[in-house]
C-alpha cells in the first residue's frame, strides 16, 4: 500500500469542483479570450480578419480531434498521468507560438495546441461526469472560465500593442502552469456505476435518438455563441467604439456573466432541465438581437451581459444532459467533441461570411443557431425530466443517488 503525502480534495466538497474547473479550462482557455486572440492577431501581426478567424478556428478544430480521441481512450487511461503530459504539451506549443508571425504556421501550431487541449478537456469532462453532481461541477467550470476570461478580455487587448501578440500565448502558459500545481490534489475519481439511462437501455430500449439530439444541441449552441463572440471586438469597432471601452465592457460583462454559472451551481436540477433551457435560450435570442444596436455603448454592454449570463447558465445544463447517458464519462467526453466542433465552426463560418463587415448577417446566423438548439434540445431535456421524477425535485445529497438522478 502507498500513502499519499498530499491532501486530497473531497469529491463531494466545494474545493474539488474548483480544481476540476481549472483542469478542464486549461485545455480550452483560449476560447475564453477568443475575442482578444482574434483582435490581437489583427492588430499585433497585421492579419486580415479572415486569417485571424482561421487561426482561432484551427485551434478549436484541433480541440475537436483531441476530444474525439478521449471518447475512445478515457476508459483505459490513468487520467492524472495523461493530464500531466497534456499540460506540458500545451506549455511547449504555446512557447513556440510566441515566436511565430506567419499565418499558415500559426494555423498548424494552433491546431496541434488544440488537439492536446481538446484531449485534456475530454479528460476533464469525463472526470466531471464521475462526480456526485456533474451539473453543479459544470457550473463551477463556467464560474472559473468567465471569471478569469473577464480578466483576460479586460487586460490582454491593451497589452498587445505594448508587448506584441506573444502576450496572449504567455497568458495561456501561465494558466497551464498553475493547473499543473493543482493536479496532485484531486481524488482518483474511478468509473462509477451505470446511470438510470444505461440501465433502461439494457431493459426498455435504446437512448440513441435523445443522445444525438442532446449532442447537436450542444453543437448549435456553441457555434452560434462563438461565431458572434469571436468577432465581438471587431463588431464594436465597426460601430465606432474604442478598443479600451470594448475591452473594459467585455471584462465587466464576463464577470457579471459568472452569475449564470453560479445559478446552476446553487439550484442544480430543482427545476429540471427543460424549463431553464427554454427560458435561457429565449433570453439569448434577445441578447443577440441587441447587438444590432451596438452603436449605443450601453446597449453593447447589455447585449454582452445578457448573452454572457445565458451562455454560462445554459452550457452546464446541456453538457450535463449529455453526461446523463453513461457512468464512464464517455458521453461527457463526446459532448466535449461536439462542443468544440461548435466552438470551431462558429468562427469558421463567421470568417467565411464576415467579408466587408457583414455583421448583421453574422448576428442573424447566430440567432438561427440558437433556434436550432432549442428545437433539438426539447426532446432529450423533457425525457430526462420525466426520468428524474418531478421537475421540482432537488438534487439528493447522497453521492450515489445524486449520480443516478443527475447523470
Amino acid at each position: 500500500m502507498t500513502t499519499r503525502r498530499l491532501p486530497t480534495a473531497a469529491p463531494d466538497g466545494h474545493i474539488a469542483p474548483v480544481l476540476l474547473a481549472f483542469l478542464t479550462t486549461a485545455g480550452l482557455f483560449y476560447v475564453n479570450i477568443m475575442p482578444a486572440l482574434v483582435s490581437g492577431l489583427v492588430e499585433g501581426l497585421g492579419f486580415d480578419k479572415a486569417t485571424a478567424g482561421y487561426v482561432a478556428s484551427a485551434n478549436v478544430y484541433g480541440a475537436s480531434l483531441g476530444a474525439l480521441i478521449t471518447v475512445f481512450a478515457v476508459k483505459y487511461l490513468n487520467w492524472k498521468r495523461a493530464a500531466f503530459i497534456a499540460l506540458l504539451g500545451l506549455i511547449a506549443v504555446d512557447m513556440v507560438s510566441t515566436l511565430q508571425s506567419d499565418g499558415n504556421t500559426l494555423i498548424v501550431l494552433r491546431f496541434l495546441h488544440g488537439s492536446i487541449g481538446g484531449f485534456l478537456v475530454g479528460i476533464g469532462f469525463a472526470v466531471i461526469a464521475r462526480t456526485p453532481a456533474p451539473d453543479r461541477t459544470f457550473g463551477m467550470l463556467l464560474v472559473v472560465q468567465y471569471g478569469l476570461g473577464g480578466v483576460g478580455l479586460m487586460t490582454l487587448p491593451k497589452l498587445v500593442p505594448l508587448f506584441g501578440t506573444g502576450v496572449l500565448f504567455i497568458a495561456l502558459i501561465m494558466f497551464s502552469a498553475v493547473t499543473l500545481l493543482m493536479l496532485p490534489f484531486l481524488a482518483p475519481y474511478p468509473v462509477r456505476g451505470k446511470t438510470r439511462m444505461e440501465a433502461e437501455k439494457e431493459g426498455a430500449g435504446p437512448y440513441f435518438k435523445p443522445l444525438i439530439l442532446a449532442l447537436f444541441a450542444v453543437f448549435f449552441f456553441q457555434s452560434a455563441n462563438m461565431g458572434l463572440a469571436a468577432y465581438v471586438i471587431e463588431l464594436g469597432k465597426n460601430f465606432d467604439l474604442t478598443t479600451d471601452s470594448i475591452s473594459t465592457t467585455l471584462g465587466f460583462a464576463n464577470w457579471i456573466s459568472v452569475a449564470g454559472a453560479v445559478f446552476v451551481y446553487v439550484i442544480g436540477l430543482r427545476n429540471g432541465r427543460w424549463k431553464p433551457l427554454l427560458l435561457g435560450l429565449a433570453l439569448t435570442v434577445i441578447g443577440m438581437a441587441m447587438f444590432r444596436f451596438s452603436a449605443n455603448a450601453a446597449v453593447f454592454f447589455a447585449a454582452n451581459v445578457i448573452t454572457g449570463i445565458t451562455w454560462a447558465f445554459l452550457i452546464p445544463y446541456l453538457l450535463g444532459m449529455c453526461a446523463a447517458f453513461d457512468g464512464k464519462g464517455q458521453m461527457a467526453a463526446l459532448s466535449g467533441f461536439f462542443s468544440k466542433m461548435g466552438l470551431a465552426s462558429g468562427p469558421f463560418v463567421a470568417a467565411l461570411v464576415i467579408g466587408e463587415d457583414n455583421y448583421m448577417l453574422l448576428i442573424n446566423l447566430a440567432i438561427g443557431g440558437i433556434v436550432l438548439c432549442l428545437a433539438v434540445a426539447a426532446m432529450p431535456a423533457r425525457l430526462l425530466d420525466r426520468k428524474d421524477g418531478q421537475a421540482g425535485e432537488a438534487i439528493p445529497q447522497s453521492p450515489q443517488t445524486a449520480a443516478e438522478v443527475t447523470e
